[in-house]
């Protein structure tokens, strides 16, 4: 299922959300700009489980090395399409959330989802020496919020199915079925390896439970529990 758009206006500019996505533009351009030396850039700047526990265990005082991938990871991805998937989910989700938190909070919100990402998926695959690159995680913790933020917003959806359909559907079903799918995809990554198909389904679990529990500290005093939805 592809989000087209939703039907909740902003009330104010998402200047944050509007810069996180110029980041990983140019990030993404960096990239390309690398040409034959990328690996070695990946490899620096995205996050590696297994090198991230052996700096802990040989270097633990060489901070900048051991936690620089941790942040530099978000903003990096493996191709055009990975990068527009993301960019447009965060700009269709992103806006209302940030509209919620405040900028500040949001901006912070964002990295500690996507911190959560890249630690549940350590904790699933310690000894992986691939590069886990992308700002899935972080999105998934906006996705979260927004699930619980806006339930019963509508969003239009492109569903590629035999044919082409473009229906309108409430926020919970979409971020739902979402979630499941990557809870399944990410428990048959454990059992087989082969089933992972080269995506760390565990940092988007990750992310999306983080940004639903942050929601309890960030949420700002005038909403509580149960958060109100906007229809």
């Amino acid at each position: 299922m592809i989000p087209l758009h939703d039907n909740i206006p902003s009330q104010r500019t998402p200047y944050v959300n509007y810069i996180i996505i110029a980041i990983n533009c140019l990030f993404f351009l960096l990239e390309i700009a690398s040409g034959p030396y990328l690996r070695e850039l990946i490899n620096i700047l995205g996050f590696i489980p297994a090198k991230f526990l052996a700096l802990w265990h040989q270097s633990p005082r060489d901070l900048l090395s051991i936690h620089l991938p941790l942040f530099t990871t978000m903003f990096l991805h493996g191709g055009w399409l990975h990068l527009i998937a993301n960019m447009w989910t965060l700009y269709i989700f992103g806006d209302n959330v940030e509209d919620t938190l405040g900028h500040g909070r949001y901006l912070l919100f964002y990295l500690i989802c996507g911190l959560a990402g890249s630690f549940l998926y350590l904790l699933t695959a310690p000894y992986s020496q691939i590069p886990v690159i992308g700002a899935s995680g972080a999105i998934a913790g906006v996705m979260g919020a927004y699930f619980f933020l806006f339930p019963h917003s509508r969003v239009l959806t492109l569903i590629p199915f035999l044919f082409i359909y473009i229906v309108e559907i409430p926020a919970y079903v979409f971020l739902g079925f979402w979630f499941v799918l990557q809870f399944f995809s990410g428990t048959l990554s454990i059992v087989s390896s082969r089933a992972g198909g080269g995506v760390a389904w565990w940092a988007h679990i990750g992310g999306f439970l983080c940004g639903v529990l942050l929601l309890y500290i960030f949420i700002p005093s005038r909403v509580r529990w149960p958060f109100r939805s906007r229809l």
